[in-house]
């Protein structure tokens, strides 16, 4: 009997920190690391994400923006800081499957975070000036092949998510459409609206206000189903390409090592308040779309976006400007 105790109490002294962790966590104020300026819809995102974790946890939750390099300088501060879940960050395409492709970085995408969950999505859109004599894919298909090398799309820089998209959509479709880098989504959007390049492949976040204007006319959109903000307009893949995808995503990660008692609750706190109306309401005005996941399921998602968009940029020979 006296061993059977003695048993027990082994396991008992190896499973307390873990449950006395988890029962204390959060244990001060959180800050979630948003890695890019304020105003856009990463910070938009982070915030609503902090504001509601603070009301889930009764603690503070600090939005902490820390902009420069696509992101990258945000992701690294998060992947050294200490993994007791009080740190967390939230990722994107761009940082974590994009730019360690392209450019030295001061992290590995995989090895250096614990993935908690996905959190929104936006479709990137095929957008047309109204002047193109093109209302579908397939029409923009057959006039770039009739002019090779003479129509062209805008981007927001060489190496960013629509240059690379296009470039994928321009191999996979067998089109030769010359891609034009500006810096930031504003320039280009300006030079598409006021029709000095032929086409745009964005983010339906960039675009959503031009298009509602009707100064450039949406051909087709990147994700896998229709976008609620464009219900009638078909996806590329419906449209003759199955599987294709292109898509802006974020989730919130935290620095490797993380207790997976304090991952499993983050998650189970980020995918119940993302279900929420208030959660659709506040997301879908920014043009994009609720996903939460499993951990594991983002862990490899991170894996297969970053073999899909290192092959891309294998392919186009694309460069950071």
């Amino acid at each position: 009997m006296s061993s059977r105790i003695r048993v027990v109490a082994a396991f008992a002294a190896l499973v307390a920190p873990g449950l006395v962790a988890a029962q204390a966590y959060p244990s001060k104020p959180l800050r979630i690391i948003i890695p890019f300026p304020p105003g856009g819809a990463t910070d938009i995102g982070g915030r609503y994400i902090a504001q509601k974790l603070g009301e889930a946890f009764g603690q503070q939750v600090v939005p902490d923006n820390r902009g420069g390099a696509n992101g990258t300088i945000g992701m690294e501060l998060a992947a050294k800081a200490p993994p007791d879940g009080h740190t967390l960050v939230l990722g994107q395409t761009g940082n974590l499957a994009i730019s360690p492709g392209l450019t030295r970085v001061g992290y590995d995408p995989v090895r250096d975070f614990a993935p908690i969950s996905l959190v929104m999505a936006s479709p990137h859109v095929l957008a047309a000036h109204p002047s193109l004599p093109a209302r579908s894919l397939k029409d923009v298909i057959a006039l770039a092949r009739s002019r090779p090398g003479q129509l062209n799309y805008a981007s927001t820089g060489s190496g960013s998510a629509g240059h690379l998209g296009m470039e994928l959509l321009n191999k996979t479709t067998r089109m030769d459409i010359v891609h034009v880098p500006y810096k930031g989504a504003a320039s280009g959007l300006l030079d598409l609206v006021a029709g000095h390049v032929a086409v745009m492949f964005t983010s339906v976040l960039s675009t959503s206000q031009v298009m509602q204007a009707g100064k450039v006319r949406p051909l087709a959109v990147g994700g896998l189903q229709r976008s609620p903000s464009l219900p009638e307009v078909p996806t590329i893949a419906e449209s003759g390409y199955p599987g294709f995808e292109v898509i802006s995503w974020w989730g919130v990660l935290g620095p490797a090592a993380m207790p997976k008692d304090v991952v499993a609750r983050l998650n189970g706190e980020i995918v119940r308040m993302m279900a929420s109306a208030d959660a659709r309401d506040r997301i879908g005005a920014l043009g994009a779309e609720i996903t939460t996941s499993t951990p594991e399921r983002f862990a490899a998602y991170i894996r297969s976006e970053q073999a899909k968009w290192g092959q891309v940029i294998k392919d186009s020979g694309a460069r950071v400007d």
